[in-house]
């Protein structure tokens, strides 16, 4: 439970609204809180698209004011045509968003109630571009703390995981699709609305378009990669990300790749601030924040700086289940990444099904996945609702290759990366593999630790795949997500291997047969054995956060909840995720949103090329002065050579259509 905290060390001036002016006379709008000081301070900016008068507002205010109330001054930007910002926006992090970026740090450290310096924060997009303009070296940024982002938009992000097509990809082009169209606030840009609104709507295009047209690791996804060139980073790093979230993995690379001074923080958290959480147990985030920056930006000794390089929820092993309000564990420490006290442990795969320390003697093991493996997958990376979490693994266990350790005599650890060196021939030109780590208890339950995928095409290079020779013997490395995981005594280890993992990954454009050469396929987990030290790490203050506006949230009726839909006889799979539902009404500005929304997988078994996804979304905005409707619908299909993509929108104003476009496309695969 988070405690809400109102008082402070400084009184905090809200301002509702400022525009920060662009050298290209583009003007981008801020919501500011200022302390009551009369001494200059230093800023925080937190950069998104996400609206910051009726999207973000709730969250701002808990996050930005209690940052306020402790003297520093706070902004929340709304990126170029976005929100009340002024200007288009056509994509996610653009050279634009971070040169305006750039242009926004320099103004706000040149105004009179700023001593000149600035850190940014950011879970997600604004972890993302935190990275990306910190890259760009603006004076000012001294600082930055990224949650919840990746250094690598490529190989870790929605899009393309391993070079397989990830089911969020065109999934997130939706929900965005939903929302860059709608128009700023009157109260804020005045009689300019209309107009704003009018170029977002004949601006907006899906953004799945652009993306299915990089299928590789090209130059479009090295653009933001800050993995690129570390070395472009000169500024402290506070990296922070959960073990439930998609890219817990960025913040061991961050450390192992930065060459500045920087902290690294993994709790067992989905995708959120980790004084908010959905996952227990949560911490005192924002005092770590002042600590952070009072130590960086105000000279302090706050003592963050003695302690770990990386500090770790070590999660304990618990039953398959859908849902976790918690996760067990506790904190453990490294003080350098990569750590020297980490090692790999192999374990080798035998032809009986086994996992063994010992050498295999060879032989070989074949596997045609059905493509109902993945229905187990739960969701990938989100928020650890209802439903988002594997349920027990046995099931996509039995369409999938598994290799099973003897009983554990003892308790074993593992912190960083595990990997599986696959050798294997496959029948076809093009393939995928998933590769799974599992906690088997003694009553045969299976959890899942972590998992991989590779487009094997790509199995030497995102940037460069080549087919598959059918038949011939070659090499992949499968690695796996980042995981702090404690397998008890008693238990077992096991890696299971398939060929498909739908609706995680779209599938092959064929159903290949791997034939897995057992000699040559090897196992490794990082192991980490104990270290007293662990014991005499600090403990986090609990978690507080300033009063939050108010706000009544009306009961929403789930019309899609999350569930699995398995057709025996005609051997289609159904899959739903309910996405952004809900309805709110902020009483200090006078509005309403509601938001339904979903995502549908389908496929048959047996048939990759029946793979489809549809999504649906309603957004309605009820101001003062006019009621708008944003309404789309999505579906993607495909080819044995192309993706289809076909999407439809309207928009209203007052229960009358404004606004009607169609779009049908096919873009061609590229060994995917």
């Amino acid at each position: 439970m988070v405690a809400v905290r109102s008082d402070f060390p400084f009184a905090v001036r809200v301002v509702e609204n400022i525009f920060i002016p662009l050298p290209d006379g583009t003007r981008l709008a801020a919501r500011c809180w200022f302390p009551e000081t009369a001494e200059p301070v230093p800023a925080i900016l937190e950069y998104l698209p996400y609206r910051k008068r009726d999207g973000t507002r709730p969250r701002d205010q808990g996050l930005h004011h209690y940052l306020a109330g402790h003297g520093y001054a706070c902004l929340r930007l709304d990126i170029r045509g976005t929100g009340d910002s002024e200007g288009l926006i056509d994509d996610e992090y653009t050279v634009q968003e971070q040169l305006d970026g750039c242009e926004a740090i320099a103004w706000i450290a040149s105004q009179g109630w700023c001593d000149g310096q600035v850190a940014m924060i950011g879970i997600s997009w604004g972890g993302f571009n935190g990275l990306q303009i910190a890259a760009r070296q603006p004076p000012a940024l001294k600082t930055i703390i990224t949650v919840g982002s990746t250094d690598d938009r490529y190989a870790t992000d929605i899009h393309w995981v391993g070079g397989c097509l990830s089911k969020d990809n065109f999934d997130w082009s939706s929900t965005m699709f939903a929302h860059n169209d709608l128009p700023p606030d009157p109260e804020i840009v005045g009689e300019a609305w209309r107009a704003m609104w009018q170029q977002r709507m004949a601006q907006n295009t899906p953004w799945i378009l652009t993306w299915l047209r990089h299928q590789r690791r090209d130059d479009y996804w090295k653009q933001g990669s800050v993995c690129e060139d570390f070395a472009k980073i000169r500024i402290p790093v506070y990296a922070v990300s959960g073990w439930a979230d998609n890219y817990s993995e960025a913040v061991p690379r961050l450390l192992a790749g930065l060459d500045v001074p920087r902290r690294g923080l993994i709790g067992p958290w989905a995708h959120s601030y980790p004084h908010d959480v959905a996952v227990e147990p949560a911490i005192g985030w924002l005092q770590e924040v002042l600590r952070w920056c009072d130590h960086w930006l105000k000279g302090r000794d706050t003592g963050i700086m003695d302690e770990p390089m990386l500090r770790a929820w070590m999660q304990e092993s618990v039953p398959p289940r859908t849902c976790y309000d918690a996760r067990p564990g506790r904190w453990v420490g490294e003080a350098q990444w990569p750590s020297p006290r980490i090692r790999e442990q192999a374990f080798f795969l035998d032809a009986g099904g086994s996992l063994s320390a010992k050498s295999s003697v060879g032989g070989s093991r074949s596997i045609c996945s059905p493509l109902w493996v993945g229905v187990a997958a739960g969701e990938i990376g989100r928020y650890g609702g209802d439903a988002e979490w594997p349920p027990d693994q046995r099931e996509d266990d039995g369409g999938s290759l598994v290799f099973v350790s003897e009983p554990l005599t003892g308790q074993l650890e593992i912190l960083g990366a595990p990997t599986l060196t696959l050798a294997f021939a496959s029948d076809k030109p093009q393939a995928l593999v998933c590769v799974r780590l599992n906690d088997v208890a003694p009553d045969g339950r299976s959890t899942r630790v972590t998992y991989g995928l590779l487009n094997l095409t790509h199995r030497n290079s995102h940037e460069f795949p080549e087919p598959l020779v059918p038949g011939q013997q070659t090499t992949a490395v499968v690695e796996m997500d980042d995981i702090a995981h404690a397998f008890p005594a008693g238990h077992r280890i096991a890696v299971s291997l398939s060929t498909t993992y739908w609706p995680v990954a779209w599938p092959s454009p064929e159903l290949a047969t791997l034939t897995v050469a057992l000699g040559d396929t090897v196992l490794k987990l990082p192991v980490r054995p104990p270290d007293p030290a662990d014991d005499k790490l600090r403990e986090f203050d609990p978690p507080e956060m300033a009063p939050l506006p108010p706000v009544t949230r009306d009961p929403v009726e789930q019309t899609h909840p999350r569930r699995v839909v398995r057709d025996l006889l005609s051997g289609k799979i159904r899959v739903d995720f309910p996405r952004w539902t809900y309805s709110k009404h902020m009483h200090d500005i006078g509005q309403t949103q509601r938001s339904s929304a979903f995502a549908r997988y389908e496929i048959i078994d047996g048939d990759p090329l029946s793979a489809t996804l549809v999504t649906d979304y309603d957004v309605e905005m009820v101001r003062p002065d006019a009621t708008i409707t944003h309404r789309s619908t999505g579906r993607m299909t495909c080819t044995a050579t192309h993706f289809i993509i076909e999407m439809d929108l309207s928009i209203g104003e007052n229960g009358k259509t404004v606004f009607e476009r169609h779009w049908h496309e096919n873009i061609a695969r590229d060994m995917v």
